[in-house]
């Protein structure tokens, strides 16, 4: 049975950390693209990250870029994103998703991922 389960969610201030971790049970992280996904209040979802232990890509929107970042420990079937000076659009309940190789496109479509975690909810505010 495959399972998602992101913790590390909660409430920071602008400018501060979090580390969302998503742990993995059920399937290989080098034959699956882990992605990273928020859906904030009356909006829609949208990608934040992804990777591949397969190929090493990345990705990351850019309204995150060079401020977090994303790896995966295989040994442990667990993908991280780490989320640096945090701004208040953050906020947003984040998913993570295994979407299994080959994939149409780099990165992958969300149509393309196959399993979902629970989600975790990320406050920024002061």
């Amino acid at each position: 049975q495959v399972q998602l389960v992101e913790s590390g969610g909660g409430l920071a201030q602008p400018g501060g950390s979090l580390r969302l971790s998503c742990a993995v049970t059920g399937l290989s992280l080098d034959d699956y693209a882990i992605g990273w996904f928020r859906q904030a209040p009356g909006k829609g979802r949208e990608a934040v990250s992804c990777i591949s232990s397969r190929s090493g890509s990345t990705y990351y929107r850019g309204s995150v870029k060079g401020r977090f970042t994303i790896s995966s420990d295989n040994a442990k079937n667990t993908v991280y994103l780490q989320m640096n000076s945090l701004k208040p659009e953050d906020t947003a309940v984040y998913y993570c998703a295994a979407g299994g190789w080959p994939w149409s496109t780099w990165p992958p479509p969300d149509r393309e991922y196959d399993y979902w975690g629970q989600g975790t909810q990320v406050t920024v505010s002061s």
